[in-house]
């Protein structure tokens, strides 16, 4: 960090040394002169806003306006310091990026107000202390204190904490104070705007706030002309902004954003994007606990910097878990705040889109078994009908992966369909139908309690899925049968590089599901959402299942926070070789470990080798196949130590290659063997190559993972191969389903009683007791099903 901040400080003495410089040398060769240390931010032409969130990233001028709410202590007497210095390190950071940053500031009347109040109970003891023993004093309470004259003791204390802050950040600071007069009279506004533009050019934060000192009294709203008048801040930062061709306008307040009726009120509802048509459907609540604007104004003043080509977010400035990056993640494009729109989507957020799916996905859920099971053939029907349209799109999606030229060829392999493929998928989808006939509603579990009092646990969906792929099109059908078997409604996020195939299976997904009525129970998500975004539903979205590389499952991890996620981050997977293998068997499951799909989360990376057939025909055996088979080898440090001549070291041994590549190591027994795997491996799928039954029982009992073989290879971890007919993913975790995640992995239970009459006061423990006693002796347990992963 303190090398970053050192980084940070010659970079901005380099643009200041380039400012002064420049009218010695070319401009060209003074942009050059820095290009290779920074690429900051293109501007743009001026006159239209950006029209997705993701654009932000390209903001160059952004006016960042603090609210009273803000930079205020909750007492409204003196500055929330905190805040304030968590956002000025935000506003240096993007300062330093070669942004041009500038702040509307409340807070003057604040800081003023915690001065006069010091400066007056101070005055007030010393009198006391002088004229001690007259009553007259003793009683004094601090007078109203005029807000104008606070504006007027607080500015010049207000400007020097923000220059003590900034300059932390090597980051040089100018104070702006405005009154309505400055924006309409033409030479005031042209001098500002020449001053702003002469402190941005030397590389200085502007921060501007409205003289409070002498500033009439707030007028009711007023638009003259197109001309918003200065009469708070948010109007003052929206009238800056479109001044200054600004092309992001960020409103910090106490609200996350805009909102269809009042925080707070049950039916509320957060307002993702905001189009200025939309206005009518909103019903405003209070002001803030200080400010004179309020949520209308805010809406007005955005509105209008909208109408000027200024993009605006609103956003909530004091929630103390994201107000250290609240400004930063809006100009990343991440989903935080409302955010001002001229260009309203032809179809449905996705937040619509997660709603129509959870509806519908309960109609789905009461359905029959066999109607569910007639959608999922219907489906596995269209895949073969359709074939050649589906297997057009796939090669519209090849084709444009060969043009751009950056896929890795095992990500084409799995992006490329096939009539083969299709055939797969469909008999695999067959078999889910079959499966769908016992899945929601089965009975786990009854007993009766009492007389005419029956306790059921049964099988329900979990809710609303969301699966996010990468470049596997294959994915999309076997998932949504699944989620159409189970009865859970689906959320569909795939990777770009397949979007024409997404697009069509989608198509006969939905054509599938509308034979029972439920065609938007399955929903793609086709907009520009940013997986993070997408991890930040934790109220409409149940369960996240990524499928894709370990890099994408990590992601998700940690930005699904509110959500849980079914998945594994590595598939480090061992085979181990006991001296009692048979060498048919060793080299038949290593190649095919290994060797099959390499990429694939269940292939082999590390081989464990008994130290008892090093420097025999079996390890030489092993060597050759791998050496045909062009597998790089990296050796563990024991491996190492007993060559002469060794392959490379291994970096770590808790790689997944993912490649044909793999770690080999030595281990002095079955029980190291197990000890060396739950250190290093990722508890997915392991195994061991043994002739001896003893040894085989004992590493398959006392290995903890979510698949443990015994001379079989490490790529039958697979749903279509477990016979599930097809899976969601694998799971390593040790809650609810791991291994190989099928229908079953999709539904969680419910309990139903069912009684006549009964209350819970007779069913004390005493009471209980007696009541069984008297009316069944016996606890009488129907139906009990334990489920478990083989």
């Amino acid at each position: 960090g303190y090398r970053w901040m050192q980084w940070r400080t010659l970079l901005t003495h380099l643009r200041n040394v380039c400012s002064v410089i420049k009218c010695f040398i070319c401009h060209q060769q003074c942009k050059n002169s820095i290009l290779f240390l920074y690429t900051a931010p293109q501007g743009r032409a001026h006159g239209s806003s950006f029209a997705h969130r993701s654009e932000l990233r390209q903001a160059k001028r952004i006016v960042v306006k603090l609210g009273s709410a803000v930079v205020t202590r909750g007492d409204e007497c003196g500055l929330a310091l905190g805040r304030l210095a968590s956002i000025v390190e935000q506003v240096a950071m993007l300062q330093n990026q070669g942004r041009e940053m500038m702040i509307v500031t409340s807070g003057a009347v604040a800081f003023g107000k915690q001065r006069l109040r010091h400066e007056i109970l101070l005055s007030q003891s010393v009198r006391q202390a002088l004229h001690s023993g007259h009553n007259q004093l003793k009683d004094m309470s601090l007078p109203v204190l005029e807000a104008r004259a606070c504006a007027a003791a607080g500015q010049s204390g207000l400007m020097a904490l923000y220059e003590a802050m900034f300059t932390q950040y090597s980051t040089c600071t100018a104070q702006v104070l405005v009154t309505n007069l400055d924006f309409h009279d033409d030479e005031k506004r042209q001098n500002l705007n020449s001053t702003l533009q002469e402190l941005l050019r030397m590389n200085i934060v502007p921060i501007i706030n409205t003289n409070d000192a002498v500033v009439p009294p707030p007028e009711p709203n007023s638009d003259l002309q197109g001309v918003i008048s200065i009469k708070d801040n948010d109007s003052l930062a929206a009238r800056l902004a479109v001044e200054m061709k600004a092309d992001l306008l960020i409103a910090l307040s106490d609200v996350e954003g805009l909102y269809d009726s009042p925080p707070g009120t049950d039916d509320a509802k957060f307002i993702d994007i905001f189009y200025p048509g939309d206005q009518q459907s909103i019903t405003y609540g209070t002001k803030s606990r200080v400010g004179i604007g309020g949520m209308e104004a805010k809406v007005k003043a955005a509105l209008w910097a909208l109408q000027g080509g200024t993009s605006v977010v609103i956003a909530n400035g004091t929630h103390p878990k994201v107000t250290g990056h609240v400004i930063t993640d809006i100009v990343e494009g991440k989903k935080v705040g409302t955010f001002f729109s001229e260009i309203k989507p032809a179809g449905p957020t996705v937040e619509q889109q997660t709603e129509m799916a959870r509806n519908t996905g309960r109609t789905l859920a009461s359905l029959h078994p066999d109607q569910r099971s007639e959608i999922i053939c219907h489906l596995a029907e269209l895949l073969t009908e359709r074939k050649e349209e589906i297997l057009a799109a796939s090669k519209m999606d090849m084709d444009q992966a060969a043009n751009a030229g950056h896929l890795p060829p095992a990500m084409l392999k799995r992006l490329s369909l096939s009539p083969a493929k299709l055939n797969s998928l469909a008999i695999g989808l067959r078999q889910i139908a079959v499966a769908a006939q016992d899945s929601v509603g089965r009975v786990l579990q009854r007993t009766r309690l009492a007389h005419n009092l029956e306790l059921e646990q049964i099988t329900v969906p979990i809710g609303v899925l969301l699966v996010i792929f990468e470049a596997r099109p294959d994915c999309l059908p076997q998932v949504s049968a699944l989620a159409i078997a189970s009865g859970n409604a689906l959320l569909l996020k795939g990777g770009k590089e397949a979007a024409n195939t997404n697009r069509v299976l989608h198509q006969l997904t939905q054509e599938a599901l509308s034979m029972h009525g439920v065609k938007e129970a399955v929903q793609l998500v086709s907009t520009r959402e940013e997986v993070e975004d997408l991890c930040r539903l934790d109220k409409m979205i149940d369960l996240i299942i990524p499928r894709g590389s370990s890099q994408l499952v990590r992601d998700i991890q940690r930005a699904a926070k509110g959500i849980p996620v079914l998945g594994h981050s590595e598939g480090i997977c061992h085979v181990y070789v006991d001296t009692e293998a048979s060498v048919d068997k060793v080299i038949k499951i290593v190649r095919d470990s290994k060797c099959d799909y390499p990429a694939a989360c269940n292939a082999m990376e590390t081989l464990l080798i008994h130290r008892d057939i090093l420097r025999t025909p079996l390890f030489d055996q092993i060597i050759d196949m791998l050496r045909t088979e062009k597998v790089k080898i990296h050796a563990g440090p024991r491996f190492a130590s007993y060559l002469t001549f060794s392959p490379s070291e291994a970096k770590s041994l808790r790689t997944e290659y993912g490649d044909l590549e793999c770690c080999m190591e030595v281990v002095d027994s079955m029980e190291e063997a197990v000890e060396h795997i739950h250190k290093y491996g990722s508890s997915h799928t392991d195994v061991i190559v043994t002739e001896n039954e003893d040894t085989a029982e004992q590493f398959l009992q006392q290995l903890d993972s979510a698949c443990v073989f015994w001379n079989a290879s490490s790529r039958f971890a697979d749903g279509y191969r477990f016979g599930l007919g097809a899976e969601v993913g694998i799971s390593t975790a040790r809650i609810h389903a791991r291994g190989p995640v099928g229908l079953e992995g999709l539904l969680t239970t419910k309990w139903v009683l069912r009684g006549d009459g009964h209350i819970a006061a007779d069913f004390s423990e005493q009471g209980t007791m007696k009541y069984l006693h008297e009316n069944l002796p016996v606890t009488q347990t129907l139906t009990s099903i334990t489920l478990a992963w083989p």
